[in-house]
C-alpha cells in the first residue's frame, strides 16, 4: 500500500476514534435520521436504531467490567462475564425485531447458560450451522468492539478477505477518495468489530478471484451510490457505498435503503458474503 493510502487510513481512524459505545450511538442516530426520510426502509432502519442503542448500553457495561478485570479475547474464558450483561439485546429483539428474529430471541430469553454459551461459541468458532445466527453476532459485536478499542486480539480464525483484527466477515464495503493520481480506495467493513481495511478492488473477498471478467459490478439508477460487487466464480457478493460522491453515509446503516438491490442479487443467484442488519 502506498504511503498516501496509509495516511488516509490513519485519518479515517482518527476521525472515528470514538469509544465503542459512542460509535454505536452514532450509528443509531444515523439510522433514526434515515428512518424518518423513507417509507420503504422505515421499519428496518427503526429496528437498526434500537439495536444500536442497546448494543451501545451493552458496550458501556462491558467497558465498565473491563476496568475491574480485563477481558482476554478468549470467548470461552470471557463468556460467563458477558452473558449476564447481554439481556437487553435479546429483549429488544423480542419486543421490536422482525417476526422470525423475535421468535428466535424469545426462545433464547430463558435459555440455560450452557446452551447460550454453546450458541455463542459456535458462531465464534465459525461453525457452518451458526453462520446466519443474527442474534449471536448482535450479542458479540459490542464485546469485540471493546476488544479492538483495548488492543486485545480475539482468538478467532483469520482468513484472507476477512477482518485482519478479529477474523469477521465483511458485510459492506466503501469507496473513498484517494486523490487524482491514485483513484478510489476500497475498504471492507467488518460485521463483528466494525474495523475497516484496505482491499484490492479487483478481488473477491470470498474466493479471491482476480479475473475482472468474472467480477461484474451492478448498479441501479434508484440508488446511485450503491454497487453490487459480485463474483461469478463463487456466486457471492458484497455491497459497496461510494463515499467519493457523498461522504455523509454510514455504509452499514445507509445500505438498508437499498434492500431491493439485495433481493435482485438473490434472484440472480448470488449470496451476500455476510448478511446486513436486515438479515439479508
Amino acid at each position: 500500500m502506498r504511503r498516501e493510502s496509509a495516511d488516509v487510513l490513519r485519518m479515517i481512524k482518527a476521525s472515528r476514534d470514538l469509544s465503542p459505545a459512542a460509535e454505536l450511538d452514532r450509528r443509531a442516530a444515523r439510522a433514526a435520521l434515515l428512518a424518518g426520510q423513507t417509507s420503504t426502509a422505515h421499519e428496518p432502519l427503526l429496528f437498526a436504531a434500537l439495536l444500536y442503542r442497546v448494543q451501545s448500553e451493552f458496550a458501556a457495561a462491558i467497558d465498565e467490567a473491563q476496568k475491574t478485570r480485563r477481558f482476554t479475547g478468549h470467548l470461552d474464558a470471557d463468556v460467563d462475564r458477558l452473558l449476564p450483561l447481554s439481556g437487553g439485546v435479546i429483549r429488544a429483539a423480542v419486543a421490536h425485531g422482525p417476526e422470525q428474529l423475535a421468535t428466535d430471541a424469545r426462545k433464547r430469553l430463558g435459555e440455560e447458560t450452557a446452551i447460550a454459551t454453546a450458541r455463542l461459541l459456535a458462531y465464534w468458532n465459525g461453525d457452518s450451522s451458526a453462520r446466519e445466527d443474527y442474534l449471536s453476532r448482535a450479542l458479540l459485536r459490542p464485546y469485540v468492539e471493546i476488544l479492538r478499542a483495548h488492543g486485545v486480539p480475539p482468538d478467532r480464525l483469520h482468513r484472507q478477505g476477512h477482518c485482519p483484527f478479529c477474523g469477521g466477515a465483511p458485510w459492506i464495503s466503501s469507496l473513498i477518495t484517494m486523490g487524482d493520481s491514485e483513484g478510489a480506495l476500497r475498504l471492507l467493513i467488518c460485521s463483528l468489530c466494525g474495523n475497516e481495511w484496505n482491499f484490492n478492488r479487483i478481488c473477491c473477498p470470498s474466493c479471491h478471484e482476480e479475473d475482472p471478467a468474472k467480477l461484474p459490478v451492478y448498479q441501479s439508477d434508484a440508488h446511485p451510490l450503491v454497487r453490487i460487487e459480485s463474483c461469478e466464480t463463487c456466486l457471492r457478493y458484497v455491497k459497496s457505498i461510494d463515499l467519493t460522491k457523498d461522504a455523509r453515509p454510514v455504509p452499514e446503516v445507509d445500505e438498508l435503503l437499498s434492500l431491493s438491490m439485495d433481493l435482485w442479487a438473490i434472484d440472480e443467484g448470488f449470496t451476500r458474503i455476510e448478511p446486513g442488519l436486515a438479515g439479508i
